[in-house]
């Protein structure tokens, strides 16, 4: 036996006495030096079952969770091996959005209402020419009309005016009893924040009291978007009624109108349809407001009150002549 061979089995005998592991090193050198009869087989003395054995061993490939850092650091040529290692194409941006047109952005060619309407007679001189020029602005609407026809087969401009006002009424009542779901319904997304502006912690009380003159529809016309089969189509509707509103700050004050006293409101409403749409509807898109027409009263607004401190000891409290002398004398400092 060896020099070498005896000096592995006392290192060996001694490590197993002092149940002291073997230095992987140490093991390393001493079977090197080993002849190679003499070397010790690491293998499984059955190979029979070689395979099953390998296969009890999953290699699992761990995942680089600092690879979006170091990527940062990378060169594009750098980048692109990486790619090509995995198998990957360079990523291309995304340019696509989704966009999804449920309505115009304002009313197309605009109705112009005649002044004094509502107010001038039809017999006088004044209202002949309003219905005059009324029949030269007809010729455009009657194409939308047939337009409209073309998607709609039943839709009739007499039928639709009575329609308008079950549509308007639908949407005001939603708005006072903050239905948010039916109120999408029947206004579109242009007017939706137009109606709901500023009536956060209000109540609002309306009513519709009757039609002073029949509805009718004084306007018609049609546009396309992005292509010619993308068609929407506008409707303005002359609504002259009475109605009731009230408006009531969070504290229960009176801001704007009455419940009592009813107004007379002449509206030019303008109604919309997403014709394109096999599911589109009639909806509230906005309102035409006249030059002409005479403006809104103020809203009553409401102001807390600072309280009056009350008068010291030493002094005494004016008396109403007094006071009535001051505030003359006040009142001529003022006016000059």
């Amino acid at each position: 036996m060896t020099t070498v061979l005896k000096s592995a089995i006392v290192i060996g005998t001694v490590a197993k006495a002092c149940r002291l592991k073997v230095p992987q090193q140490t093991r390393q050198i001493l079977a090197a030096q080993l002849p190679a009869s003499e070397q010790m087989r690491f293998k499984h003395w059955n190979p029979k079952f070689r395979v099953l054995r390998g296969k009890k061993i999953i290699k699992v490939e761990l995942p680089n969770f600092n690879e979006d850092e170091e990527a940062k650091q990378l060169s594009p040529d750098e980048i692109r091996k990486k790619l090509k290692e995995k198998g990957m194409l360079p990523p291309r941006p995304w340019q696509e959005r989704t966009m999804s047109i449920g309505c115009t952005g304002g009313v197309f060619e605009e109705y112009v209402p005649p002044e004094g309407d509502g107010k001038v007679s039809i017999v006088s001189t004044t209202g002949a020419k309003q219905r005059l020029t009324a029949l030269e602005k007809k010729g455009k609407s009657m194409l939308s009309v047939r337009k409209i026809r073309s998607y709609d087969e039943e839709f009739d401009v007499g039928e639709f005016a009575e329609q308008a006002v079950e549509i308007y009424k639908a949407a005001h009542q939603a708005l006072t009893a903050r239905d948010k779901a039916t109120l999408h319904a029947n206004v579109t997304e242009l007017a939706y924040p137009k109606m709901m502006q500023n009536v956060r912690h209000k109540t609002v009380r309306w009513q519709l009291l009757k039609s002073l003159e029949p509805p009718r529809v004084v306007h018609v016309r049609h546009t396309d978007i992005l292509n010619k089969e993308n068609v929407f189509a506008q409707v303005t509707v002359r609504l002259h009624t009475q109605q009731l509103l009230a408006i009531y700050d969070r504290f229960g004050r009176l801001m704007y109108g009455s419940e009592v006293v009813g107004k007379d409101v002449l509206e030019y409403v303008v109604f919309e349809k997403h014709l394109a749409d096999e599911y589109g509807r009639w909806r509230i898109h906005s309102k035409v407001v006249p030059d002409w027409m005479p403006a809104r009263d103020p809203v009553t607004r409401t102001w807390r009150k600072e309280p009056v401190p009350p008068p010291e000891e030493g002094e005494a409290e004016p008396e109403k002549g007094d006071q009535g002398a001051e505030t003359g004398e006040k009142a001529a400092a003022a006016a000059s």
